[in-house]
């Protein structure tokens, strides 16, 4: 398993670090486990949807273990199939992780591109972001009336943790399936079926990005009013998800990341580097990693 501070997106570890930093945030999370919201997350799935297994539709539960396989993933999550008109895909838990996926993600994307979704939610299990993502949800639709408005600086710096782990699983995608099929899995999310999407632009599409920028930094009044907008989403718009992906594959890290998990490199024992496969010591911490021939 590649090491997730490999892929990481700074803003992602940023992000994170800062919501730990919240005074009895490390409480909040320890007590929510204690009273057993993963134990009723897991009720509802078992309840309300079908959980897939080898013996039950085995064609698209092992779609998910080959990719936990691809990266390193021993511990299959609980896999279920959810009825629902929106192509969506999502995962819970944090000693019972699941992952469920919408039954319109099968009317809406080609095959790499479910792929691709589940790909994602594996990169939320690899980056250990599965546990935040649990409590977000509960902060989210769990935490009503007084409670709701004393714990709006908590919900809002999860948020803001929240969109940015997507950008880290999308790079986990990428890896998996490429960063053109991560593309077209949100020009799908975005515009419809390929039907409808097809002849889209990729780069035009990814220029939307950018000129989202340049309207949060055009004056300060358009910079609130996006950072209103964006404040209570769990997702980053996905413009700006593309032009992410499709910067980082462009870049000397991501094709470190993409050695390592094609196996065309290791990583040295002693200094957790990338090393190359006919090294006899390491480049970087002088140790020895293998004998020689």
């Amino acid at each position: 398993m590649i090491p997730y501070s490999y892929f990481i997106h700074p803003e992602d570890e940023r992000a994170l670090n800062a919501m730990k930093a919240i005074p009895g945030f490390d409480r909040l999370v320890k007590k929510f486990m204690e009273v057993g919201y993963e134990s009723l997350v897991n009720g509802e799935n078992l309840a309300s949807q079908v959980l897939l297994s080898d013996e039950q539709l085995p064609d698209i539960y092992h779609r998910v273990t080959r990719i936990c396989d691809k990266l390193g993933i021993k511990d299959y999550p609980q896999v279920y199939l959810c009825m629902s008109p929106y192509p969506n895909a999502w995962t819970y838990g944090d000693t019972n992780v699941s992952i469920t996926l919408t039954s319109a993600l099968f009317d809406y994307l080609e095959d790499d591109e479910i792929d691709s979704v589940i790909a994602h939610e594996c990169g939320h299990i690899l980056c250990h972001h599965v546990l935040y993502n649990t409590v977000a949800r509960f902060v989210y639709h769990g935490v009503t009336g007084l409670m709701s408005d004393l714990a709006t600086p908590l919900r809002l710096a999860i948020s803001w943790w929240d969109r940015k782990s997507e950008l880290s699983a999308d790079r986990v995608a990428a890896l998996v399936c490429g960063a053109d099929t991560v593309v077209r899995t949100q020009l799908r999310l975005s515009g419809g079926p390929k039907s409808l999407t097809k002849d889209i632009d990729i780069e035009k599409f990814a220029q939307q990005a950018e000129m989202y920028e340049e309207l949060l930094t055009a004056g300060k009044v358009d910079g609130l009013l996006q950072k209103v907008a964006v404040m209570d989403e769990s997702h980053p718009f996905s413009a700006v998800r593309v032009h992410e992906i499709l910067d980082w594959t462009k870049s000397r890290e991501y094709e470190t990341v993409r050695d390592l998990y094609e196996g065309n490199s290791l990583i040295c024992p002693h200094c957790r580097k990338p090393v190359m496969q006919d090294w006899i010591y390491c480049r970087y911490c002088g140790e020895k990693i293998r004998e020689e021939q």
